[in-house]
């Protein structure tokens, strides 16, 4: 089963794409997003990856936490379900 991981502290600078190969140096990555601002459309400093199976995404929190990509520290974590927003 695979695990998704929420990234933070991510360079403005940092694409999808460096963010997978990136996490590549842990496991295979199903998906690597970089969230972006709909307004401005520069990143908004934080993504998601969702790592292959448990395992890999359970070593990808703990050796890529903290680590450098694109000058900036990266904060690595287990991702929360998504809340529900109330609806206006």
């Amino acid at each position: 089963m695979s695990k998704r991981l929420f990234v933070g502290s991510i360079a403005w600078g940092t694409t999808n794409d460096g963010l997978k190969r990136h996490f590549e140096q842990v496991g295979p990555v199903e998906e690597a997003t970089v969230l972006m601002d709909k307004m401005t459309g520069r990143s908004r400093g934080f993504g998601f990856v969702t790592m292959a199976n448990d395992a890999d995404g359970d070593a990808a929190v703990s050796k890529l936490n903290g680590s450098e990509l694109d000058g900036r520290k990266l904060v690595v974590s287990e991702a929360r379900p998504r809340e529900e927003r109330a609806q206006m």
